[in-house]
């Protein structure tokens, strides 16, 4: 039954994780994963928002590729293109097993055609272990290889103001760890103030049960006989469900844990090689022995760097791409990430950036719009609600993304080159979002053979409309 694959997503966590360096939350579950396994110190989702950024990792396209530009649920109701070739899909075609438990979160249902579908909003990880340990038995019973998501509720928010579903019914065995908010660790993309610190004290919970549902399914996995033909990856969706990083394109919304455990290959691996959440659907299907070619995929498989240490060449750039949140959260903006440099397009600039609507209902939100001066971390509120159309950041020096560059003539020279990759990528990946002139580059394609000439420009100007003008010059 050799390449079957495990796929575990936690909602909402960031690095919040002891194997990235947080020691005020106990996670020796996923610690141990990453022990034995690759750990991906720079791996990066293309989009801050979850039915979006799940999009990404079961196709391997951007959301602008795939059409999953927001959320899934109720009356967002975005949805993967139906010609679109998804994780469940190719795997039915190889013949395993396929199955997803706990949350889904994309849709429609026939792109995303799962055998096994016991979709649910449980936080009870005990639940989750019975219908995992199930799924394999029934993959060893039917002698089949398997591919299977088990997709973790926590540590998203719950429908309260400051809750993490630490109050909702467990089974008697789940453990339950509470932390004083004196005793977290406020990240830096967040103010040090006591709404912030109970918030996380409360998320810290949540992620202590994430934990020990990692620990019971891998158990599950290991007593099903089946650990040593399985490859096991274990992410999160995007960023930590507080401002400056879920919905944002700032690292604190993209740059994420991804862990990956391969049987016969060394563990104990600290990857500092930039990899897109595009690569995972590519790295699956390369373990299960796919020979059907890349298709549309634009992802390419990390089995070949697996047991790498070093930084190569080939894998130091990713670009991500968001458009909407919520249906009422529309603000289109791409970014690319090196080792050192970020360089954010916004498209839609003039908007201000929209609030989604767990966040600001949040009592955290409320604590910091309470003080005065209000900030975000390092960023003022005003440079958090209105964005330039272009952002630089040197983040070996600015780490929080807070002295944007982009005017700095002592980074010209970068910007442009940034700015030309970001671009090319756009056209490479037919994005809607390449914007001439205010107006989609791919909405008037059909009329450049006929003679249209597009400025060199983001927007359209407003006091003349003829002739060229450097770019951002509205």
């Amino acid at each position: 039954m050799a390449g079957n694959v495990l796929l575990l997503i936690a909602d909402d966590l960031g690095r919040m994780l002891g194997c990235y360096g947080e020691k005020a939350v106990d996670t020796p579950h996923i610690d141990a994963l990453a022990e034995c396994g690759t750990r991906f110190d720079m791996a990066f989702t293309s989009t801050a928002s979850c039915s979006a950024s799940r999009s990404v990792i079961y196709t391997g396209l951007h959301t602008h590729e795939n059409g999953q530009y927001g959320l899934h649920h109720d009356n967002h109701h975005f949805m993967t293109f139906e010609h679109v070739e998804t994780a469940p899909l190719l795997f039915n075609q190889l013949g395993h097993l396929t199955g997803i438990v706990g949350k889904v979160h994309v849709g429609p249902q026939p792109v995303y055609p799962w055998a096994v579908r016991e979709e649910s909003a449980t936080r009870n990880i005990g639940w989750v272990e019975r219908r995992a340990k199930a799924f394999f038995d029934r993959a060893k019973q039917e002698d089949r290889p398997f591919f299977l998501t088990v997709g973790f509720v926590d540590p998203h928010r719950d429908m309260t103001r400051g809750g993490f579903g630490n109050d909702e019914d467990f089974d008697a065995d789940v453990g339950e760890r509470r932390y004083a908010p004196e005793d977290v660790t406020v990240p830096s993309f967040l103010p040090d103030i006591e709404e912030v610190r109970t918030e996380l004290s409360a998320y810290y919970t949540s992620i202590h049960r994430l934990d020990q549902g990692v620990g019971r399914v891998l158990a599950a996995l290991e007593d099903s006989g089946l650990e040593d033909e399985t490859l096991v990856c274990f992410l999160s969706d995007n960023g930590a469900p507080f401002l400056n990083s879920k919905t944002t394109l700032y690292d604190a919304g993209v740059h994420l844990p991804l862990i990956m455990r391969i049987p016969g290959r060394r563990g104990g691996i600290a990857s500092p090689n930039l990899v897109s959440f595009a690569d995972v659907l590519p790295t699956f299907l390369d373990w299960a022995g796919w020979q059907g070619g890349e298709g549309a995929r634009g992802g390419r498989s990390v089995l070949p760097i697996l047991e790498e240490t070093g930084l190569l060449p080939d894998w130091q750039i990713v670009f991500g791409s968001h458009t909407f949140h919520e249906i009422t959260n529309y603000w289109p903006t791409r970014f690319l990430r090196t080792p050192r440099y970020k360089y954010h397009r916004n498209v839609a600039w003039k908007l201000d950036f929209p609030f989604s609507g767990d966040l600001y209902g949040s009592l955290s939100w409320e604590g910091i719009r309470n003080r005065a001066p209000v900030m975000i971390g390092e960023r003022a509120l005003k440079d958090y609600v209105q964005r330039p159309p272009e952002e630089l950041y040197d983040l070996a020096a600015d780490p929080n993304e807070v002295n944007n560059l982009a005017d700095d003539p002592a980074y010209a020279a970068i910007l442009v080159d940034l700015r030309t990759r970001m671009e090319n990528w756009q056209r490479e990946t037919d994005d809607p979002w390449l914007f001439r002139d205010g107006v989609s580059v791919r909405a008037v394609s059909h009329h450049l053979s006929q003679g249209l000439t597009l400025p060199d420009r983001f927007d359209i100007e407003l006091e003349r409309s003829g002739g060229t003008s450097p770019k951002n010059e509205d």
